[in-house]
Parts: C-alpha cells; sequence; structure tokens
C-alpha cells in the first residue's frame, strides 16, 4: 500500500495532506511550523495508521525553498519528489465560490503525486547548487549596476547635462561624468552615485574573476570549453548551463530542452484553427535569459568571418566540435538575417535564434554533433 503525502509549503508553514488512492480521500490534513522534523513525525504516524507495510512518497511545489526541504527529508529516510508547478494537474475546489485554501492545495499536490500529474524538478548535487547560487547572485549586482546607471542618468537629465558626443558609458562619458561642472551640491551627489557606480563595477570584476577560476575546476572545465567554441558563449553562460542543467541527457530530444528552456512558442488551438502564441516563459528563466542575450550577437558580424575573440575560444578544442560550432553560427546568422529581411520583430528573431542555440547546445554537451 502507498500514501501519498501533499505539502503546501511555505516559508512561514507546512500544510499537509495525505491522499490513499484506494479510499480515493485526502485525510489528516494539519498545518505545521516550518520545520521538516514535523513532516517526518507525520510521515511516521501516517505509515502507523495504515500498517508497517505501507511506503510514503512526499511532495511539494518547486519554489522559495529551493532543494534544501527535499534534502532535509531524503536525509532523514522520507522519501520526496519536488514537482514543478506548471506541470501540476490541480483539482478544482469550488471554482465557482473561489474557494482557495492551503488544505486544499495540499490535497490537490497529493492526488497529482497519486496520479502522476506531474514532473518531476531534477535535483542537482550540492556543489553545482553552490555555483548556481554564485552566479546568479552575479546576476543580481549586474541588476543593481544597471539601476545605478538609470538612477545617474536621469539624474543628470533632470538637471540639464546631456551627453551627446559618444555612446553612453564608454570609458568617454564616465571621464565626462567624473568631470562635467555642476553645482557644489550637484557635483557631491553626482560623486556620491559614481561611488556606487565603482562599487559594483569592482565586485563584478572579482566575482567574473571567481568565475573564471571555477570554471577551470575539472567537473567543469572540458564542458565549459566545448561550450565556449559557440558564437555568443562565453565562461559566464557556459558555466551556468553547466551547472544548472548538471545532465543534458536527462532530455531525449533537442527540443525537449528547448521546452524545458521556455523558448517554444505557446499554442492555443482550436479544431481545425491553429494560433501560435509567444514563447512560454515556462521553465528555467535564468538561463533562457543568458541565451537570448547570446543570441543577440548573431545579428551582428558576418556568417563567414569568425573574430578573433572566437578563435582563441575553439583553439586547442576537437575539430568536429569547432565544425559543428562554426555550422551554428553560419546558420543562425543567416537566419537572423533573413528574419529581419522578413521585417520580424528583433525580439521574436533573437527569441527565434536563442531557441536553436539552445539545440545546438544540447547537441554538444549529447554528442550529437554528426
Amino acid at each position: 500500500m502507498k500514501v501519498y503525502i501533499g505539502i503546501d509549503a511555505h516559508s512561514t508553514n507546512y500544510t499537509l495532506s495525505s491522499y490513499n488512492s484506494e479510499a480515493d480521500d485526502c485525510t489528516n490534513a494539519v498545518t505545521l511550523k516550518p520545520e521538516y522534523e514535523g513532516i517526518v513525525k507525520y510521515a511516521k504516524k501516517i505509515k502507523e495508521m495504515h500498517g508497517p507495510n505501507t511506503a510514503v512518497l512526499c511532495g511539494y511545489e518547486a519554489g522559495c525553498l529551493g532543494y534544501t526541504l527535499y534534502k532535509q527529508l531524503t536525509d532523514a529516510g522520507v522519501a520526496c519528489v519536488i514537482m514543478a508547478p506548471s506541470t501540476i494537474a490541480t483539482v478544482q475546489h469550488n471554482k465557482k465560490h473561489g474557494k482557495k485554501t492551503d488544505k486544499r492545495d495540499a490535497c490537490s499536490i497529493a492526488k497529482a503525486l497519486a496520479y502522476g500529474l506531474y514532473s518531476k524538478v531534477y535535483v542537482p548535487d550540492e556543489h553545482d547548487v553552490d555555483v548556481r547560487e554564485y552566479i546568479r547572485m552575479r546576476s543580481d549586482h549586474k541588476k543593481a549596476l544597471k539601476k545605478i546607471k538609470q538612477q545617474i542618468l536621469a539624474f543628470c537629465l533632470r538637471n540639464g547635462y546631456l551627453y551627446t558626443e559618444t555612446a553612453k558609458w564608454t570609458q568617454k562619458h564616465v571621464d565626462w561624468l567624473r568631470t562635467v561642472e555642476m553645482r557644489s551640491m550637484q557635483r557631491e551627489t553626482l560623486d556620491e552615485y559614481m561611488i556606487a557606480y565603482d562599487t559594483f563595477i569592482n565586485y563584478l570584476d572579482q566575482i567574473d574573476t571567481r568565475i573564471e577560476e571555477i570554471a577551470q575546476e575539472d567537473r567543469y572545465k572540458n564542458k565549459v570549453a566545448v561550450l565556449r567554441c559557440l558564437k555568443g558563449i562565453d565562461t559566464l553562460t557556459a558555466l551556468a548551463l553547466v551547472s544548472e542543467i548538471s545532465d543534458f541527457s536527462r532530455f531525449s530530444k533537442a527540443d525537449q530542452f528547448a521546452s524545458y528552456l521556455g523558448l517554444v512558442p505557446g499554442q492555443d488551438s482550436s479544431s481545425d484553427n491553429m494560433k501560435y502564441l509567444g514563447i512560454t516563459k515556462a521553465g528555467n528563466s535564468h538561463l533562457r535569459t543568458l541565451l537570448v542575450e547570446a543570441a543577440q550577437t548573431y545579428s551582428r558580424g558576418s556568417a563567414a568571418v569568425k573574430s578573433k575573440a572566437l578563435k582563441s575560444r575553439q583553439s586547442g578544442n576537437d575539430e568536429q566540435v569547432i565544425a559543428y560550432a562554426d555550422k551554428a553560427k553560419v546558420r543562425l546568422s543567416k537566419k537572423f538575417r533573413k528574419l529581419q529581411a522578413r521585417g520580424v520583430k528583433y525580439s521574436v528573431a533573437t527569441a527565434a535564434i536563442a531557441r536553436e542555440l539552445a539545440c545546438f547546445t544540447w547537441g554538444l554537451m549529447t554528442d550529437h554533433i554528426n
């Protein structure tokens, strides 16, 4: 006999409900403090209620808890899975009256768990998780730097100091910001902004140096080197892909990997009417953003000419890998040009190129390069 325990997990409490497919009923709903020990005790009581031969499986939606609760429960001997929220087939309870409670959600999770109406989230090892968190921390600093830049430009605009010579945030522009004549209090304000700007620039330089060091670890070195053969992908993006995905072979096809990243178009169809929507944006948003940024490089440069930087990154890699990466470069560059020539919006074209770039990435990591 098997009993399924749905966990509606929040940072403030855990709500549990058990489901027995034989009885087809959710029972024993409780709300506990956000401590895994309470779940362990609950699971033991469920086993005692149904007999010593009862197997228990817990499940909760991926969210703010990350992998912590999963690791705590599995270490304590309680079987557990993390469920992808967008794939859970939830049971609607009195939708007309808008009744939605933590207990009902826990019951829905337990039923989805019992009937396999969900997709299981892959749980990487601790080192990959730590590297992932470090790279995402860099993204947070990059967002903070972007905010500071916006604030500096807004301050200058409000006070009538306009820079029109060249592109903004070049060294020449930064030098202008440091030396432009202003009233005393304005100069003091801008200097404080520039201190924050310099701080985040230094943070990012230090973090990038550390990321380069991590990428040289034995577990990452070869994979990162291979991915860097692709135009638009350097150490940061390559290491992010390797640490976040870990095992690319868990995706049987390239399209499945692109779907996981939310880079495939949605569909709204009825009978013979086919309507395609924008990309689903489901799955890993961090990697999707990095690949979209990488895809933008294919709008620049010639399809047939390789930059010195790309040649340097490809140096020392297997000839088949380089040939496959070059094939991707030519195909994606030409496709970007064709999409733009047809009048396709830049953002739409970029998303289409990002999807194919994801497929080429999967090919490199699973040795599908023929």
